[in-house]
């Protein structure tokens, strides 16, 4: 890191939530396009609850971090996927068609200390049973998380496919979540664009779809919440029967990126993150240039805890939610021994000691920035 560098990061940790908002969206902009509306809407988001404030500012998650959790930043990197949380995972079709699980979203893909997703993904829990949103009990709940991580390390990880796991997935209720019946509606309603977009856009998703110069109807899209501001784009189109699409989002680099203060376009780690883990991937979602590409379809979603059936087994979906860390984790292979040597070295309460300490920076944030 460059001196002026090393400056602008020292600044980043002297600023409060609300500058800390400011500098991230001014960095954004130099960046990419930013909405507006989008911004604005995401700030709504926001101040609603401090779930949805922690999905909206990994930008001071990565800020704070490493001065909260110092004793935690030294251990091992990895490729981790930085914005982990309870709502990170969702459902996608492999290249045999069959439907998967797993985490969906790799925006903030960054080589951080493994202990920072297991953080991030337990004080996301956390913050949801203190909201009611759990019944698991926050002991419980950080040791399911971390005994999946474990085993799954130790067996060299294992891709969730639905069709294979029926009966182990049914219990995390994920097998009864309902697609939105009014999927393809709801993205019909959406205007079409009548500007022309950078042939870059048009040729990136035009490569994806299974006909060269097939007609399709181009909408902009809101989605996401960390993701808000970010340009989307969707090609909708009727192809042998029924409905098709097509989004492209225009990436911006983890906001690990902003508090090293580098400025620079498009996302260098999100292929690789999908890539390396281990998983049974989406054949249809992958980067072009500054641009991520994905099918979108009713059962290809994220998927939000707390729409799955009260049914579930929290316990067990907690454990899939650890295992499923480490199959992105297991992506840097070199790093496995140590991380399991690592664990060994640290005291049992380690990850509620992190977590708990997290949890009441991202509230006394929340508690500043709804008020102001």
């Amino acid at each position: 890191m460059t001196k002026q560098n090393t400056q602008k990061s020292v600044r980043h940790e002297m600023l409060d939530i609300t500058h800390a908002t400011a500098s991230y969206e001014g960095w954004m902009r130099d960046c990419t396009a930013v909405i507006s509306s989008d911004i604005q809407s995401k700030h709504q988001q926001m101040r609603e609850s401090p779930f949805l404030f922690l999905r909206g500012t990994f930008y001071r998650w990565a800020q704070v971090w490493p001065s909260v959790c110092a004793d935690l930043r030294g251990a091992p990197k990895v490729l981790a996927v930085g914005d982990l949380h309870v709502n990170s995972f969702g459902t996608w079709r492999d290249a045999e068609g069959r439907l998967c699980w797993g985490v969906d979203d790799f925006d903030e893909s960054w080589p951080l200390a493994y202990t920072n997703d297991l953080v991030r993904l337990a004080a996301s829990m956390k913050i949801v049973i203190d909201a009611e949103g759990l019944s698991i009990r926050f002991k419980d709940g950080c040791d399911a998380i971390l005994e999946g991580y474990v085993q799954s390390l130790k067996d060299g990880g294992y891709p969730f496919v639905m069709e294979e796991h029926e009966q182990r997935l049914g219990k995390l209720g994920v097998n009864s979540f309902k697609p939105p019946k009014d999927f393809w509606e709801k993205l019909n309603r959406l205007p079409a664009i009548r500007n022309s977009l950078d042939h870059k856009v048009t040729r990136a998703v035009e490569k994806t779809l299974p006909e060269p110069r097939m007609e399709y109807k181009l909408v902009r899209r809101q989605a996401g919440l960390g993701s808000l501001g970010q340009e989307r784009f969707v090609a909708i189109a009727n192809w042998e029967g029924g409905f098709i699409a097509r989004e492209a989002k225009a990436m911006v680099p983890s906001s690990c990126a902003w508090v090293e203060g580098k400025v620079k376009r498009g996302q260098s780690y999100y292929q690789q993150a999908i890539g390396s883990a281990v998983r049974s991937r989406d054949p249809f979602q992958v980067t072009d240039g500054s641009w991520l590409i994905r099918r979108l379809s009713p059962d290809s979603n994220p998927i939000d805890i707390q729409d799955l059936p009260k049914h579930r087994d929290e316990e067990m979906l907690l454990h899939a939610m650890g295992r499923e860390a480490a199959n992105v984790h297991l992506g840097t292979k070199r790093q496995t021994a140590n991380i399991l040597k690592d664990l060994r070295k640290r005291g049992a309460n380690w990850l509620r000691v992190g977590v708990s300490q997290m949890a009441r920076v991202v509230e006394k944030d929340w508690d500043r920035y709804r008020k102001r």
